[in-house]
């Protein structure tokens, strides 16, 4: 290996470390949290695409949980925010941490997904540019990224909270 591999490498594990230890001070927190509401769940972390990933789970169905994830996940961005304040008052550094909770979000993402795909085909077919409503910065990401896989760009426009995806014909 070469010292430019060796540093590149050296990097990641680092990166990884810095990740993992993200998570585990996010897990502690939501632990809190969950014994605090009385509620069952146990905590799944991971690292996806250089963020740390934690999830909520249940094995009883997770009734209890959609509690924790609110109208349109409402709930659910709320306490990912605290998640990722409790985890820079620990590290110092700021947080870009997912939170999911009863597979909301993995249920969300795959449903953006195939919006974004469905514009993209929209605006093939069309020639013209397609508006999608206002969304999230996470749900607007998803639809980037579903729209960048089929081959077209989009475009974020307007303000928060009203800031929605454009789908551009090539």
């Amino acid at each position: 290996m070469t010292e430019g591999t060796t540093s590149a490498a050296a990097e990641g594990a680092d990166t990884l470390t810095r990740l993992e230890q993200e998570g585990e001070i996010a897990a502690d927190y939501l632990e809190g949290l969950l014994d605090i509401a009385d509620l069952d769940g146990d905590i799944d972390m991971d690292v996806e695409a250089d963020r740390a990933s934690v999830s909520i789970i249940s094995d009883t169905g997770g009734r209890d949980l959609q509690k924790l994830v609110g109208r349109d996940g409402e709930v659910l961005e709320a306490l990912q925010e605290l998640t990722r304040l409790a985890v820079h008052r620990e590290t110092g550094d700021r947080s870009r941490l997912m939170l999911d909770i009863a597979g909301y979000r993995a249920k969300k993402r795959s449903e953006l997904s195939e919006l974004g795909a469905k514009a993209a085909a929209e605006a093939k077919s069309s020639g013209e540019p397609v508006k999608l409503k206002p969304m999230t910065p996470f749900e607007r990401k998803v639809v980037h990224d579903a729209v960048k896989a089929a081959g077209l760009r989009s475009e974020s426009e307007g303000e928060e909270p009203q800031r929605f995806v454009v789908v551009l014909p090539n």
